[in-house]
């Protein structure tokens, strides 16, 4: 899962730009084969993942800041990044638990529905009637979704509850993303990502507890891994690559995760995908290009 883009994006990013977009889409979509070998209980693998690299992000965010000339953040700043770092450990939390009990392109798919539904949102808030784009997008939604979802039902019901808590997750990143937009302004990227971390934890840590899971592991190299590809690679590369290209570069690139998440789901879980299966994630990858598309072409 990735921020949005920044929509100030300069006109000529260099290759490295690219090659971080790529690589940062590339370590997020290993994140779902970590959480399925590590033999920590899922959510907590969650908490893991944001708790070994709050150091790491610390000294990121202070070598990034500078002295503000303007108001510092006030209290209502603070209260919307505790409370999108709630909201973001609920979306992992919800994830996570979809990881353990559907496939892991299923996973990928569904857990960035939070852009689709964004876009709906958008919608919604302008008051306005859908383009024909945006009605596309919708449509094949919808049609991916409801395809996807039968499959799940057909194979197992225990796979068809991993995708609605896929599904869950995404609801939640919308939430996380509106508040988080909030407070985007008064803090620096790095800032922003290490309290919102912050907050994270210890819910995730919670919620794990509260479930019964199991939360210190036998073996650490998985949840270090997640750790690291996911909260500090993936999400530093994508950090330092937004900014640089447009909502539809960055639509088509993220499709690369989903991807990865199928080859993977593959060759490591022998999780095979039938004709109907690449219909419905053909359809879902159509409707999140198309949200992107749509998102260019109102700028």
């Amino acid at each position: 899962m990735t921020n949005i883009a920044d929509p100030r994006a300069p006109a000529r990013p260099n290759p490295w730009h690219f090659i971080a977009l790529l690589g940062g889409n590339f370590a997020l979509a290993l994140g779902p084969w970590f959480v399925r070998v590590a033999d920590s209980g899922p959510v907590a693998a969650g908490f893991w993942r944001l708790f070994l690299p709050l150091p790491i992000l610390a000294l990121l965010a202070l070598r990034q800041h500078r002295p503000r000339t303007g108001p510092k953040p006030g209290r209502t700043a603070w209260l919307l990044i505790a409370t999108a770092g709630v909201l973001f450990a609920l979306d992992l939390a919800s994830w996570h638990i979809g990881i353990a009990y559907t496939r892991l392109g299923n996973a990928s798919l569904f857990g960035n529905s939070g852009s689709l539904i964004l876009m709906v949102w958008g919608l919604v808030a302008a008051r306005r009637l859908p383009r024909l784009i945006e009605l596309g997008a919708i449509a094949a939604a919808v049609s991916g979704a409801a395809i996807l979802l039968g499959r799940s039902l057909e194979i197992d019901h225990a796979t068809l509850i991993g995708d609605l808590f896929c599904i869950l997750a995404g609801v939640f990143y919308f939430f996380y993303i509106l508040l988080i937009q909030g407070a985007r302004g008064q803090f620096e990227s790095w800032g922003l990502l290490f309290a919102s971390t912050l907050a994270s934890a210890p819910v995730m840590l919670g919620i794990a507890l509260a479930l019964g899971e199991p939360v210190w592991p036998h073996v650490w190299w998985p949840l270090v891994a997640l750790a690291l590809c996911s909260q500090v690679v993936g999400q530093g590369l994508i950090v330092f690559a937004l900014r640089h290209f447009s909502a539809l570069i960055i639509g088509v690139v993220l499709l690369t995760q989903p991807a990865v998440a199928i080859v993977l789901g593959w060759l490591v879980f022998g999780e095979m995908m039938g004709a109907l299966d690449a219909l419905g994630m053909g359809l879902i990858a159509a409707a999140l290009l198309l949200g992107r598309l749509s998102e260019n072409a109102a700028r």
